[in-house]
């Protein structure tokens, strides 16, 4: 006979991260998107703030604390790139409440969920840049399925040990 087992909101666990950690690990992914990237063309193709703000809402699983989380750190991207403020904060503040709320319903602590989830996530944020750069600001831009599809393997790939590794800042 099968057991069904339910999990209440407050039965859930939210982790705590230390002020450093929680202003010291998107401020170092940032760097490393926006000045490591510039110097080696290859690594543009991911996303390290993403996978940074995915992490923190999924841990926290709290959207408040996701969308705000996403915004901050994609408002601080846009500020050290050419682009027009708010395209990757308003990309970033969904992919982050989006998480956060994912983080509620699945056990996003196993590699295998953690590798579909940013899979997903990345191909949201991708897909709602697109739309807000060519649709809503008017900027030129193209929608390239097969590089998209690429961008969303590589940063699930890399996701994975990131994530392993910033397991460690949380605080239990």
């Amino acid at each position: 006979m099968a057991t069904i087992t339910y999990t209440s909101r407050e039965e859930i666990e939210v982790h705590r991260f230390s002020a450093l950690a929680t202003i010291g690990i998107p401020l170092l992914a940032i760097f490393f998107q926006v000045y490591v990237s510039s110097r080696f063309s290859f690594l543009k193709l991911f996303d390290i703030p993403l996978m940074v703000t995915v992490f923190f809402a999924v841990s926290r699983r709290n959207q408040l604390a996701g969308m705000l989380t996403g915004c901050s750190i994609g408002l601080v991207q846009d500020a050290l790139t050419h682009l027009p403020i708010g395209i990757y904060g308003i990309s970033k503040t969904i992919a982050g409440y989006a998480a956060s709320s994912i983080g509620l319903k699945i056990d996003v602590d196993n590699p295998g969920s953690r590798f579909l989830m940013m899979f997903f996530f990345t191909f949201l944020h991708d897909g709602i840049y697109f739309i807000v750069s060519r649709h809503l600001l008017g900027l030129p831009a193209d929608w390239r399925m097969l590089h998209e599809l690429s961008s969303a393997v590589a940063n699930a790939i890399v996701a994975v040990p990131l994530f392993a590794l910033m397991d460690r800042a949380k605080q239990r």
